[in-house]
């Protein structure tokens, strides 16, 4: 009873095949997705350095805004404290 028949050692060895493709399978799948991942963050962080030079750009190319004075404020005042 003790003795392994052949087809319980062919169905082993199948077993065993069928293990050791399902690993590859596997890894393949994990590789690719890892490529995927890789490839995506390469394409967002173009694009990220993209918006950020047109931003910089565009900040370069406005003309600086001038500060209000406070010239109308003063004038305010005055004319509040004359009352």
């Amino acid at each position: 009873m003790a003795e392994k028949t052949r087809k319980d050692e062919a169905q082993a060895q199948f077993a065993k095949l069928q293990k050791a493709n399902d690993a590859k399978q596997a890894m393949s799948d994990y590789e690719a997705a890892a490529a995927a991942v890789r490839a995506n963050t390469e394409r967002l962080r173009a694009l990220r350095l993209a918006r950020d030079a047109a931003q910089a750009a565009e900040a370069a190319a406005a003309p600086p805004t001038k500060k209000k004075t406070t010239a109308k404020r003063k004038m305010a005042a005055a004319a509040l404290s004359d009352t």
